[in-house]
């Protein structure tokens, strides 16, 4: 899944690595840890990076038949917006942010936060699971 902006999944992949290694504090950690949730809730997920600028270096993407998440690094959180998060259960309340939208939600994590891991999972398979489904029905 590339397109304008967005990177193979090879050189994505080092992108991430370089990204995670670039935060030496609790967002690198944070940022390592949600990916390998994310890669062991679904293995067949595509890591892109999208969004590259002069003004930016990019961001994060996890996808399997269209954007699951993102994963933004900030001073004072790691942001992890679905792309189709108002369309997800979230029975555990882990969304916490962009909760106004019709079509995204976010999570956003502060340092010392400690995300429930296994909801995390669940979310993550419901979002390939809509965009699996929604594929099939087009």
């Amino acid at each position: 899944m590339s397109g304008p902006g967005s990177e193979s999944s090879e050189s994505a992949s080092g992108l991430i690595d370089e990204r995670v290694r670039e935060f030496v504090d609790w967002r690198g950690t944070t940022l390592a840890r949600v990916r390998e949730l994310v890669r062991a809730a679904d293995p067949d997920v595509v890591e892109e990076w999208k969004w590259r600028k002069a003004t930016s270096p990019g961001v994060p993407v996890w996808s399997h038949d269209g954007m699951l998440c993102t994963g933004e690094t900030y001073a004072k959180v790691v942001k992890l917006t679905f792309a189709r998060g108002a369309s997800l259960p979230d029975p555990d309340h882990l969304f916490n942010s962009s909760l106004e939208g019709s079509t995204r939600r976010a999570i956003d994590l502060r340092e010392g936060d400690e995300l429930d891991e296994g909801a995390f999972t669940a979310l993550v398979r419901a979002a390939v699971a809509l965009n699996t489904g929604a594929r099939r029905r087009r």
